[in-house]
């Protein structure tokens, strides 16, 4: 026999390749090393370093050494849970909070523990679909539309919910706002009609709000306000805090369903143990906030919101169909309006589009297929984060604070990025000779 091959593979992996956005992010750095020049819009990864404040906590935990409670430390603990009572408004306890290596890692738990079918809004993040069919669970897409922007309405999810004569049957509704890959979210009065659909059902509610501090006016609202019985609040450190590789995510329960915390707690015991001792006591900073976390808060975002609206305003006046970002830093851009002419370049699908854009001008963006819509669908993820983050505060630090960007800050300190989005409007342009259908 041939050990260095498997003898069988389970069903539930077979033909799962690696998560499309680690693979771009493989792709771009081989091309790279070969020597060619890539605008990286593929991988969702803050441009912006640590805040310094959170950089010297984990060189002062250097030492930390224990394996910590499960659960996560209890300072920690505490320190998440004040962060959502005061900015979400929400009951958190730290009895009810869980610390993971990353939030990835505790929606797959959730997912274990939990037996129920799992509704996944479309487009949605990559990894919502893979993790629920590893583990067998029955899936049902929320379809949504570029007329409604990407989101669900409370009569989409009503009608997915009917579509399966079994009201009371277990349900996970994965609800992310400010949306990968949309970068739009929802307002307080949406979040309530959701809820209340949700409330009707019994539907547990995974509100996944990594993105949340990085509303780009500082105005996110939490479902957890209008449906705090089922909601269960996911948050961590690799977006608002640019942390990603630090690997920390947390979630926080409501009272009713403790019972799910604890079921994880006890998976969590047999796989990861605990999450890193040093990462979780510089985590206690990052969540307690201050003056210095705010103001890199209030930089960033600004910085996002610029250049979100200067991206926005590009590829639209190219004939690309796309809204702007209220959040976080992606856009979706919707290329229907050419598809004729794409077609006529063999271009027939967000995968083609995709992979001619990059190798015609190194531009790295993802297809709309990896993100739940379907394979003919000519759509496509745009992540603006490749420019130099710490350059970009750096300048914004010196506009005051009262005061919008000036109009010319994207061309200055986000120059890379500019570039790409001229990049994808004139491949487009010579690609269709400016037809639009």
């Amino acid at each position: 026999m041939n050990t260095n091959k498997p003898v069988s593979l389970s069903l539930n992996v077979r033909g799962l390749g690696q998560s499309a956005t680690l693979a771009i992010k493989d792709r771009c750095r081989a091309l790279v090393q070969e020597g060619q020049t890539v605008c990286d819009f593929g991988l969702g990864q803050s441009p912006f370093p640590v805040p310094t404040v959170v950089v010297e906590a984990l060189k002062l935990a250097a030492s930390e050494k224990e394996y910590l409670p499960v659960k996560g430390l209890p300072a920690l603990r505490e320190a998440v849970a004040e962060f959502h009572r005061l900015k979400d408004h929400t009951d958190a306890h730290p009895d009810r909070v869980i610390v993971g290596p990353g939030s990835k890692e505790l929606m797959f738990l959730l997912q274990i523990v939990y037996y129920g079918e799992i509704l996944i809004p479309t487009p949605c993040w990559v990894s919502y679909i893979p993790k629920a069919r590893i583990i067998g669970r029955r899936i049902s897409l929320v379809p949504t539309s570029y007329e409604d922007h990407w989101k669900i309405t409370p009569e989409g999810l009503l009608k997915t919910i009917e579509m399966v004569n079994d009201h009371l049957r277990p349900r996970l509704l994965v609800l992310n706002y400010p949306s990968n890959p949309s970068g739009l979210t929802y307002t307080a009065d949406e979040l309530a009609e959701i809820a209340e659909v949700a409330r009707r059902f019994q539907v547990v509610v995974l509100s996944d709000e990594i993105y949340g501090q990085l509303h780009h006016r500082g105005e996110h609202v939490s479902i957890a306000r209008f449906y705090p019985e089922g909601t269960i609040l996911s948050s961590g450190l690799s977006k608002w805090c640019g942390a990603g590789g630090w690997r920390l995510g947390t979630f926080v329960f409501p009272p009713d369903l403790d019972w799910l915390c604890d079921a994880m707690a006890a998976v969590a015991s047999e796989t990861y143990t605990s999450v890193s001792a040093p990462i979780q006591h510089a985590a206690v900073h990052a969540f307690r906030g201050g003056v210095e976390i705010e103001r890199y808060l209030w930089h960033a975002r600004r910085i996002l919101h610029a250049l979100g609206r200067r991206c926005t305003r590009t590829l639209s006046e190219a004939g690309i169909r796309v809204h702007a970002p209220e959040g976080g830093f992606y856009l979706f851009l919707d290329f229907s309006p050419f598809r004729e002419a794409l077609a006529r370049q063999g271009i027939g699908s967000g995968i083609a589009l995709c992979n001619r854009l990059l190798n015609d001008t190194g531009t790295a963006i993802l297809p709309g297929s990896v993100f739940g819509r379907s394979r003919e669908e000519l759509t496509a993820r745009l992540a603006y984060v490749d420019f130099e983050g710490a350059r970009a505060l750096a300048a914004s630090e010196n506009v005051p604070l009262d005061q919008d960007l000036p109009p010319d800050f994207p061309d200055r300190w986000c120059e890379k990025v500019i570039a790409g989005k001229q990049q994808i409007a004139s491949w487009l342009s010579t690609m269709t000779g400016d037809e639009v259908a």
